[in-house]
Order: structure tokens, then C-alpha cells, then sequence
């Protein structure tokens, strides 16, 4: 199979027959062998019985249906699971992204070798204090951070290698982040394409003005994870050692202090340096148990599942989910 397409939506109804037969129109011209999978994300409209429509109509249209919505990210990580294409494509069911845009990213991953490209939304039909500005701000904070030269991190169009998507987790609201994990993953051929962007048609947007926080937060924790996810040890050991270092030694002086110079001063207890000193070898002590017990967990970690899955669409669940 050519390519896999991975669609998550949420209240999607009134795009999909449209987004549908647009993308089946770019495989057909191009003569792919395609699977276009359908994500629901907990949809509470008529979205899923208009998947299960056009399955009927287009045995490429698999699909996976959630108990409840679980997220971008969930929806995602579910439809890398079954991707079976040679290259992955996702995008967002809004009609925001164009299909057209699909087979010169293909093209890119096949001839050119990329790991991953990924769109960029030069010119946006958003609001610009809503959206662009936020989206500046954060786009810039994560290329200092990861190093990855791409304008725009959060791009629904994204086109891979089948093994990149196998290799990555994307957990919590980490889509955001996918060129991140990519990289962190060893697929540093990494590069993006200028893509069109469209007004939105129907609905309206599913994510609130907290994505922009939740961003931000997650980025440390991606940047944190990418350093010292192998070796926690690394970063809360020396910290707590370094506090306890200082604690340490204000206890030294105040015990030399009160032995050999102001033997009749005041108690050791009515000095504030006392309560430095204590505080500071409890808290170096907490962070280095805490560095040793994310090594343990590090060296156990455990697979858990992160969502439920109410309904298939030409699907083996057996064989297809793990």
C-alpha cells in the first residue's frame, strides 16, 4: 500500500462527504493504493454514521470509533497503530487543509528521503490575536528548544515514513510536538513544505484559548524528557546534590561557628542560617530520591492504555490493534 491517510476529528459531520471524495479524487489522479482511516474522537453528531456511509460506498475508508473524546493526540497515536501505507499522511477534517497538497509531500518523502515533512501555514485565515500571534510565539519557543527549523510545529498536514509513526508515542497532547518526538526518535530528516491554508466552512473550532498554555507546558516537558528521559538521575542528582552541598556546609559553619568562636552566642536554633541549612539538606535529599526513583521507573516503564475503542470500520481488531 502506498500511503495511509489519518484523519481525528470530533463533530465533524458537514466536512466529511466533501473532505472525502476530495482526497479520493488526489489518490485516484495519482493512481495510489490507499487506506483512508477515520479516527472518532467521541463525536456526539451524525459523524460516525457518515463514516460508516461512506465505508460502505469506498472499502479504502477504515475507521476506529472512540467511547468518549480522549484527544488529538489519542486519535492519533490509535491511527498510527493500523497505518499500514509506506507513507503516512494526517490531516485535520475541517476542510482547512487541502488534499491537493498530498502528493508533492508523498513525492518528498519517496525521491527526496525525508523522515518527515511537514506543512507550513504561511499565509493563515485565522484571527490574528487568537491564533497567529499565539502561534508565532509558541512556533518560535519550540524551535529554540528542539533545534528543528520549522515554522509551524502544530500543522495538521504532515506526511512520514510508515517507520517513523511506528517508532513514536504520542501521548497526552503531544501532536503538537510529533517533529520533536520524531527527532528524539532518531529521524532527524526533517523538513516542511509551504502549504494552503483555507477558511474554515463549517463548525467551528474545537480548541480553547488553554491550548496555548498547555503548549507551552507541554514543550518543557518535552524538553526536559528529550534530555534526560534515559538518565533522570542525571539532572535530579547533581540538583539535589548541589542543595544538600549548600545546605551542608551552612550546618558546618554554624557547628565550627558555635564550638570555636561565639561559644556563649546565640542558640544555633535562633540563627536563620539554622533553617537554611535544614531546609537545604531536605530538599537536596527529596531530589536526589527523586532522580533514583525516576531511574527505577525509567528502567520499568510499562505500556498502559490511554483510551477505549467503541467501534471498527474494516478492521481486524485483533490483527490490526495492539
Amino acid at each position: 500500500m502506498n500511503v495511509s491517510l489519518v484523519i481525528p476529528l470530533l463533530n465533524e459531520a458537514e466536512s466529511l462527504n466533501e473532505l472525502h471524495d476530495w482526497i479520493v479524487s488526489q489518490m485516484e489522479s495519482k493512481a495510489y493504493t490507499y487506506e483512508l482511516i477515520f479516527v472518532d474522537d467521541g463525536s456526539t453528531d451524525e459523524s460516525w454514521q457518515i463514516i460508516e456511509s461512506l465505508s460502505k460506498s469506498n472499502t479504502s475508508v477504515k475507521a476506529i470509533r472512540f467511547k468518549r473524546n480522549y484527544g488529538k493526540s489519542q486519535a492519533l497515536n490509535a491511527g498510527f497503530q493500523i497505518a499500514q501505507g509506506d507513507v503516512v499522511v494526517t490531516m485535520d477534517a475541517d476542510l482547512q487543509d487541502n488534499p491537493e497538497e498530498i502528493p508533492q509531500m508523498i513525492k518528498m518523502i519517496q525521491t527526496e528521503n525525508y523522515d518527515l515533512v511537514s506543512g507550513w501555514k504561511k499565509k493563515r485565515y485565522d484571527s490574528f490575536f487568537a491564533k497567529n500571534l499565539p502561534s508565532k510565539l509558541f512556533n518560535w519557543a519550540a524551535r529554540k528548544t528542539s533545534g528543528i527549523k520549522l515554522h509551524d510545529f502544530n500543522c495538521g498536514l504532515k506526511a512520514y515514513k510508515n517507520e517513523v509513526v511506528k517508532a513514536i508515542d504520542v501521548y497526552g497532547e503531544m501532536h503538537r510536538y510529533i517533529p520533536v518526538l520524531a527527532k528524539n526518535a532518531g529521524y532527524d530528516r526533517i523538513t516542511e513544505k509551504v502549504v494552503q491554508h483555507q477558511a474554515r466552512k463549517y463548525g467551528y473550532t474545537k480548541f480553547g484559548a488553554d491550548r496555548f498554555i498547555n503548549g507551552f507546558l507541554d514543550l518543557i516537558t518535552i524538553w526536559f524528557v528529550s534530555k534526560f528521559a534515559k538518565r533522570p538521575m542525571h539532572f535530579f542528582g547533581s540538583l539535589g546534590s548541589l542543595v544538600f552541598l549548600i545546605g551542608f556546609l551552612f550546618a558546618l559553619y554554624l557547628g565550627i561557628d558555635k564550638l570555636y568562636i561565639n561559644t556563649k552566642g546565640r542558640l544555633i536554633t535562633q540563627r536563620p542560617e539554622f533553617y537554611i541549612a535544614l531546609v537545604s539538606m531536605i530538599i537536596g535529599t527529596q531530589l536526589f530520591l527523586a532522580g533514583f526513583i525516576s531511574e527505577m521507573i525509567s528502567r520499568n516503564k510499562s505500556n498502559k492504555k490511554r483510551y477505549h475503542i467503541n467501534s471498527f470500520l474494516n478492521l481486524n481488531p485483533k490483527n490490526d490493534i495492539h
